[in-house]
């Protein structure tokens, strides 16, 4: 176990005893233990594999690239309508995650056994799913799921390449993090955020005019 993730579960506002419940199964896979997005997250090899999150009204088990994990439970759902990878077991009550205990262990050596075959979801056409990083943030950040939903197609898509156009998970997590505050104020890459912009609704540097405005 990670001490970090024991005083992380200890400081949980919600859902402490049901999270630490659901910790307990995890650490029955062959799973290293780490804080990731200010959540419990689980790897192998170095790969994230799972992610522990408590939100006001539920708390789940997401799993990375759960679309590549069979489900023969019916316990997998898609966090957004947009997620392309990521699924999670979605929880309201510790009799339902006491109902799921038996099959978790299953669920996560197949997600390992998926991540050691290289398996990947394949894309739609001229289509960019959400990446695992940007999964997890969701779970870490209040509100931001539902902004970027919120956003048009457009500008989705726009993010998504951004984000996806990395190689390393490392720089596609720290490009969502830069673009967090900007998204929870529901705006596009290119949005003007500042209100001095000419050429609304997009930016046209004019913050650059102004100390103190903001740029994101």
């Amino acid at each position: 176990m990670n001490p970090a993730v024991d005083q992380l579960l200890t400081d949980a506002a919600q859902w402490r005893e049901e999270l630490q419940f659901l910790r307990a199964l995890v650490l029955e896979a062959p799973l290293v233990e780490e804080v990731k997005w200010g959540q419990p997250c689980y790897t192998h090899e170095g790969k994230n594999i799972a992610i522990l999150g408590g939100f006001k009204n539920y708390f789940v088990l997401s799993l990375m690239k759960g679309a590549l994990v069979p489900d023969p439970q019916g316990l997998l759902t898609k966090p957004g309508e947009n997620t392309l990878e990521g699924r999670w077991m979605k929880f309201t009550s510790m009799a339902e995650a006491e109902a799921a205990a038996p099959y978790v262990v299953d669920y996560l050596l197949e997600a390992i056994k998926a991540e050691q075959q290289g398996l990947r979801v394949d894309k739609p056409a001229n289509e960019f799913g959400v990446p695992p990083e940007l999964e997890a943030a969701y779970e870490a950040t209040p509100g931001l799921r539902e902004a970027f939903e919120a956003l048009t197609p457009g500008r989705q898509r726009a993010y998504l390449m951004f984000f996806t156009a990395a190689k390393q998970s490392a720089t596609v997590a720290a490009r969502i993090e830069k673009f967090t505050p900007r998204i929870l104020r529901r705006k596009g890459m290119n949005d003007c955020v500042c209100g001095h912009s000419q050429k609304m609704p997009g930016c046209d540097g004019s913050h650059k005019l102004f100390p103190g405005s903001v740029a994101f």
